[in-house]
């Protein structure tokens, strides 16, 4: 990625989090707006912004400056990656936008200057140093002789004026050269600083550029490169870096830099009568003529050996020339047609834009300390007037007692139920927790549609790209960088196997493929799947309304039956050349040795002896169609099973075939550098061989318009598809195969299939009978030895019967009484 503007640091929180944290950044900076804010953060206490800042900075790989003083200006955030490439476009570029621009009498009359005076621009180093003030004084020494040009009938007074464009200058340093100026004999107002926002305004007017600072530096001045531009005459000291650039008399005037004085005689051949010599005119009109182009070779190479030492390109790129190979035609100067479109975005010299972004982030730290919901602010508030060690003391108090009090808690005598008691509550909980679940309103979308697309992303960077509607749902490779609140799977929950760093990365889309297919009806319970790469979001190639409507149409009218619909199409892919057919496009894209990777993981699979020379490859027919890349694609659920079936045995015929090497050196013969997702350009087009010697009909989608054409049509494929090889049955009596192996044998050696998925096949669903019939019988038997002992339970008997006696007067007759 290629940064060119302070405005661009945004993006930077994207790729400071996963998948774009490996990306090669390379950040151009041409503006020092940045650099004058630091002292003000730290004085202002803004160390969250400074911090920031230092972040975004180290991220980029290089940092890349046009010119010396910027690194040094920018030092307090030096991570040890800038790189300082001189030449820029830019500087030609600004010029040109003078050079159209009107300089009027307003601007002479705020630089104090008159409509028909002689301006003699005095420019020098960016940086300060001791010997600036002598050397001026020098310079001015030697102008001096051409006053006597430029008679004035008041001595107060001369059309001669010297500006010098300089940086920071304190008032004793002015007022020191307007001593100076007076004793050479310059008129007071003839010598004037002028300031570095005017440095535009100054050339642009000016007659005559001197460099007079004799600071020998790494790279030509690119003050002179926008005067020489602007048809100005240059006139500077005979410095290593200002020869390479200059001859003299050709393109500019230079005089010695151990003899100041004979600038006097380079000023008398370049100045007539009060006006530019014609020498003068000619040598500023060479000037001109190669300004523009004047550090082009250099700049090119520059960025050139740079781009060569931070790209490491894949293997379906063909490797670039080298910096030294470069032909001399493609240096000597920029390719200035490639510029006119966008001469009016550049802002190189001109702080505006940085200002903005600058202010932004400002108000933002200032809206972050005012306001009264920020913790740290209410922390500040609530206990300014407390003692700190007061407040922490009790605080620790306060945690010792709740801590007792749970202790207490736990031993106080509480009643326990049995273990069935215990079982029941369990039970119980479990069931309200599901029946108080509550379903968003995606969720509840999603279950009446026949259709669910998934976008697999790893990592935050990749939010942005996700879709938000019902038909879309995220899974995320990794339960880091899961996005809070959506509706997202997490696949490396439903398959430890992504829990690998290693498989993660060498399976890439594939992982959710397999996390998805295990035990698949738990989540998924539509009839239809599909999914969406965010790298095509990302390259705005997505499915619009209009293409929704058309699918969601053929799968509810059965249009195609048991079809395969895609939407990317390989011959519209940047890797595709004209002409190529599947295996040329999976050779090119992987180092060459594609077809030799996929034959060797079919012998592997189905046990063939395969052909040297490959032609026992599935056929994929050439017959000017276009096959699907980038793994967006639509197919019934069932059919998505069936190719996760396959899958499985290809990606683990790969896996045995490269996990040595490449686990143990980062290299495999489908990649010619290090490549941590050796096989997943592989993985990527497997798709469409499974989809076409299974039969199935492949249609194209237009992603902006809905419109479907079947590519490869049924008709066409009889006889060309390996069908027994592909056949449900065929990879279903396999997968029972290595299912029965893994299971009966258990072998010892590393094996990936049995860790992508559920195994599947006859004999585990029989055990599994058998075993919950087992568990059955032995509860019943346990139910039955139960009532058992209740009933033989031995029981005491009685030893004798205790009858209560009868009071004493119960066998009297009571008298009764006499009327």
């Amino acid at each position: 990625m290629l940064v060119n503007s302070i405005e661009a640091s945004p993006i930077f929180s994207s790729l400071l989090q996963e998948p774009f944290k490996s990306i090669p950044v390379i950040w151009n900076v041409q503006g020092s707006s940045l650099a004058h804010c630091v002292g003000e953060y730290n004085s202002s206490g803004m160390i969250q912004i400074l911090d920031g800042w230092k972040e975004v900075f180290s991220r980029a790989n290089v940092i890349v400056f046009p010119n010396y003083i910027l690194p040094v200006l920018y030092a307090p955030f030096d991570s040890g990656n800038y790189f300082v490439i001189p030449g820029s476009p830019a500087v030609a570029i600004q010029a040109d936008r003078f050079i159209v621009k009107s300089y009027d009498q307003d601007v002479r009359i705020r630089l104090n200057l008159g409509s028909r005076d002689f301006v003699i621009a005095l420019v020098g180093s960016q940086f300060s140093y001791g010997g600036l003030l002598m050397e001026e004084a020098l310079v001015l020494q030697a102008v001096e002789p051409l006053l006597h040009q430029y008679p004035s009938e008041n001595s107060t007074h001369t059309a001669l004026k010297v500006r010098i464009l300089t940086a920071n200058v304190t008032d004793k340093h002015r007022m020191a050269l307007e001593v100076i100026a007076l004793n050479v004999g310059f008129p007071r107002g003839a010598v004037e600083h002028v300031a570095v926002e005017d440095a535009d305004d100054l050339l642009g007017i000016t007659n005559l550029v001197i460099y007079g600072s004799c600071l020998d530096e790494q790279s030509f001045p690119s003050v002179l490169v926008q005067a020489m531009i602007l048809g100005k005459l240059v006139i500077a000291p005979d410095l290593g870096m200002i020869t390479k650039y200059i001859d003299d008399g050709i393109n500019g005037l230079l005089f010695p830099r151990k003899n100041v004085p004979m600038l006097t005689e380079v000023l008398l051949q370049a100045v007539s009568n009060g006006e530019l010599s014609v020498q003068g005119q000619k040598v500023a009109s060479v000037g001109k003529a190669r300004a523009k182009d004047l550090m082009a070779s250099e700049a090119i190479e520059g960025y050139a050996v740079l781009l060569e030492n931070v790209l490491k390109f894949p293997a379906e790129v063909l490797t670039p020339l080298t910096s030294g190979e470069i032909p001399l035609a493609l240096k000597q100067e920029w390719k200035w047609h490639l510029f006119e479109d966008v001469k009016h975005l550049y802002h190189m010299n001109e702080s505006l834009n940085d200002c903005k972004i600058l202010q932004k982030i400002e108000d933002w730290h200032t809206s972050q300390k005012d306001d009264p919901r920020s913790t740290t602010q209410k922390i500040d508030e609530a206990f300014s007037a407390i003692a700190w060690n007061e407040e922490r003391a009790n605080e620790i108090m306060s945690t010792k007692m709740k801590l007792e009090e749970e202790e207490l808690k736990e031993r106080s005598d509480q009643p326990h139920g049995t273990w069935e008691e215990v079982y029941r509550n369990v039970k119980r909980v479990d069931r309200m927790k599901n029946e108080l679940h509550e379903r968003d309103e995606k969720e509840l979308e999603r279950t009446g549609q026949p259709l669910c697309i998934y976008e697999p992303f790893f990592g935050e960077g990749t939010w942005p790209f996700l879709h938000q509607d019902s038909m879309y749902r995220g899974i995320g490779l990794s339960s880091k960088g899961r996005r809070p609140g959506a509706d997202d799977i997490d696949a490396s929950s439903r398959l430890p196997l992504l829990n690998n760093g290693y498989y993660r990365d060498i399976l890439g889309e594939f992982g959710a493929f397999f996390a998805l297919a295990n035990r698949i009806d738990r989540i998924h319970k539509n009839s239809w799947i599909g999914f969406q790469s965010w790298r095509m979001t990302a390259r705005k190639v997505t499915l619009s309304k209009n293409a929704e409507s058309a699918i969601l149409e053929a799968i509810q009218t059965k249009k195609h039956g048991d079809a395969f619909y895609f939407w990317v199409r390989m011959d519209q892919d940047p890797r595709y050349h004209a002409n190529q057919n599947f295996w040329s496009l999976c050779d090119a894209i992987n180092a060459g040795n594609c077809r030799l990777a996929v034959s060797e993981a079919f012998q592997r699979m189905y046990g063939l002896q395969l052909d040297e020379d490959l032609n026992s490859l599935p056929h994929m027919l050439n017959d000017g169609d276009t096959w699907s890349v980038m793994q967006s694609w639509v197919l019934p659920t069932r059919s998505f099973l069936e190719f996760v079936m396959f899958s499985r045995m290809f990606v683990d015929a790969l896996d045995a075939q490269m996990y040595d090497k490449h686990h143990q050196t980062g290299h495999c013969i489908l990649s010619i550098h290090s490549d941590k997702h050796c096989y997943s350009r592989v993985l990527e087009l497997i798709v469409n061989v499974w989809a076409f010697h299974s039969a199935r009909r492949m249609v194209y989608v237009n992603p902006e318009t809905g419109a479907m054409r079947e590519q490869h049509p049924l008709n066409g494929r009889r006889s060309r598809m390996s069908i027994q090889l592909f056949s449900y049955a065929t990879l279903k009596g396999m997968d029972e195969d290595l299912a029965e192996e893994y299971d009966a044998d258990r072998p010892n050696r590393r094996w990936l299939w049995p860790q992508t998925g559920e195994v599947m096949w006859q004999g585990l669903y029989e055990r599994e009978r058998n075993m919950r019939q087992q568990e059955k019988e032995r509860r019943r038997q346990q139910t039955k030895d139960k009532i058992q002992r209740i009933k033989k339970r031995a029981r005491q008997k009685t030893i004798g019967r205790y009858i209560k006696p009868q009071p004493d007067d119960a066998g009297r007759i009571k008298p009764q009484p006499v009327d």
